[in-house]
């Protein structure tokens, strides 16, 4: 009876690992000929995705997403850039740093717009949809995380590429790639039941002015 119960539990440890890994490879090969070095010029927006703060700047890795945003947005891939993170309290506010940022680098603030409620990555793409009207964009991150935010476009019916905004190799890297791994499963589940974010709100277009999306 043992060795059943534990021959059993062997076999659903394999077929986790089986899955997990079957996912990932799906995800990503669905998806890596859309992350791209050359854009067209008319793209609704630029979505860069939150990746901490400290204190009132940029942690090393939004720093990246920012700079190769801010450069492409120069070059006229878009006229519109949407800041997507984490404001969920009054001390972390992702977004007013991101937006801080690129206009200290040159980007007219009603030019950005601020999404304070992008909390995952699903969210921020969902809401740069549904609120925004952002239906066709380059997504700026990561190329590790670019393969699960390009699948959550696609599932979603928002055209995209992705933009890798990786220059080196930061510290903590093994750590999230492996964090990706179960991300990339679980992200995957989501996007069958596709549920609605935590906030939804008023349709901001993005043809019109940032400044309307400022809290300060």
């Amino acid at each position: 009876m043992i060795k059943k119960v534990f021959r059993t539990i062997i076999i659903l440890i394999f077929l986790i690992i089986i899955t997990t890994v079957a996912i990932n490879l799906y995800m990503c090969l669905s998806v890596k000929d859309q992350i791209v070095d050359e854009y067209k010029d008319n793209y609704d927006a630029i979505l860069v995705l939150g990746a901490g703060i400290r204190g009132d700047r940029p942690s090393p890795l939004l720093k990246e997403r920012l700079d190769k945003a801010i450069e492409i947005y120069k070059k006229g891939t878009s006229k519109k850039i949407i800041m997507s993170g984490d404001h969920g309290t009054k001390e972390h506010d992702e977004v007013n740093v991101m937006k801080s940022y690129a206009i200290e680098n040159g980007v007219p603030s009603e030019d950005i717009f601020m999404d304070h409620a992008g909390f995952s990555t699903y969210e921020s793409i969902y809401r740069a949809k549904e609120i925004f009207k952002a239906n066709n964009i380059v997504i700026v991150t990561q190329e590790y995380h670019l393969y699960r935010a390009l699948y959550i476009a696609n599932r979603l019916n928002v055209t995209s590429v992705g933009s890798n905004a990786s220059t080196m190799r930061l510290g903590g890297q093994t750590y999230r790639d492996l964090r990706e791994v179960l991300a990339r499963n679980k992200d995957f589940i989501t996007c069958i039941y596709k549920p609605k974010p935590t906030y939804m709100g008023e349709i901001i277009p993005i043809t019109g002015n940032g400044d309307i999306t400022n809290d300060k």
